[in-house]
C-alpha cells in the first residue's frame, strides 16, 4: 500500500504543479471521501479531454503534463487523479482497459481504424477499506456536446463509462482489463498499443491534430 501513497515516474505527486492543483481542488474537508470526490470532479472538468492530445513522448503521459497542457486523454487524466490522490494521503493507483467506443466523431474512427479503444485509463482509489475506480475522462463540456450525462463519482461505487447516452444508445463498453499499477507501465502500454495500431506507428504516421469537442459540437 505505501507504493501508492509514493511519488512516481508517470504518477508525480511530488510536482510542484501537481502540488499545487491537488491543494487548491481538495475542498475543505480532511475526509478522505470528500476530498477524493472534489479531486475527480476539478480532474474532469479542469482538463479537457482530448485523445488528439496523445504522443509517443513518454514525458506526456505524466500527470503533471497534462496541468501544464490544459487538454490531455484518458491515461495522464487519470495519473493526475491518482497523483492529486496520492499527495492527499489516499492510496491510488492506475488501471488500464479495452473498450469499444460507440460514440465518437467520424474522423477519430478513421484515424483509428476502430472502435476499440485500447489503453483506456482508469484511477482506483483506496477508499472505505477498499479499491474503488474512478474515472475522470470526459470533462461535463464535452458530455453536454455527446449528449450523455457526466460521469459522476461518489467515493464509494466504481465509477466508469455510461453503458448508454440519454437516447438509450450504447454508448461504451469494456473488452478486456489489464489490471491494476503502482505507475503506468510504459512498455505495456505502448506494445499494445502498437499492436492494435500498426498504422499509426508507422514512421512519420503519428501526428495527431484536432479537437474532439469541436468535431462532435460540429457534427451535432
Amino acid at each position: 500500500m505505501q507504493n501508492c501513497l509514493r511519488p512516481g515516474r508517470f504518477i508525480d505527486s511530488d510536482h510542484p504543479l501537481v502540488i499545487e492543483f491537488a491543494e487548491r481542488c481538495r475542498g475543505a474537508s480532511r475526509e478522505p471521501r470528500s476530498q477524493a470526490i472534489a479531486l475527480y470532479l476539478a480532474v474532469r472538468d479542469e482538463i479537457r479531454y482530448n485523445p488528439y492530445s496523445f504522443s509517443l513522448d513518454a514525458q506526456a503521459l505524466k500527470a503533471s503534463h497534462a496541468l501544464t497542457a490544459g487538454e490531455s486523454y484518458c491515461v495522464p487524466k487519470a495519473n493526475l487523479l491518482a497523483a492529486c490522490a496520492r499527495h492527499c494521503g489516499i492510496p491510488a493507483r492506475i488501471g488500464l482497459a479495452d473498450v469499444r467506443n460507440h460514440l465518437s466523431t467520424p474522423r477519430l474512427l478513421e484515424l483509428l481504424r476502430s472502435e476499440v479503444f485500447a489503453m483506456h485509463g482508469y484511477t482506483e482509489l483506496y477508499l472505505g477499506g477498499r479499491w474503488v475506480k474512478a474515472t475522470p475522462a470526459f470533462n461535463e463540456a464535452l458530455c453536454r456536446v455527446f449528449k450523455v450525462a457526466p460521469l459522476e463519482f461518489d467515493g464509494v461505487h466504481d465509477s466508469v463509462f455510461h453503458p448508454y447516452n440519454e437516447r438509450g444508445e450504447r454508448y461504451m463498453e469494456y473488452l478486456q482489463d489489464h489490471g491494476q499499477f503502482e505507475d503506468l507501465p510504459q512498455q505495456l502500454f505502448f506494445e499494445h498499443l502498437r499492436g492494435c495500431y500498426p498504422h499509426l506507428f508507422e514512421a512519420g504516421a503519428l501526428e495527431l491534430s484536432g479537437d474532439m469537442q469541436r468535431e462532435a459540437a460540429a457534427i451535432d
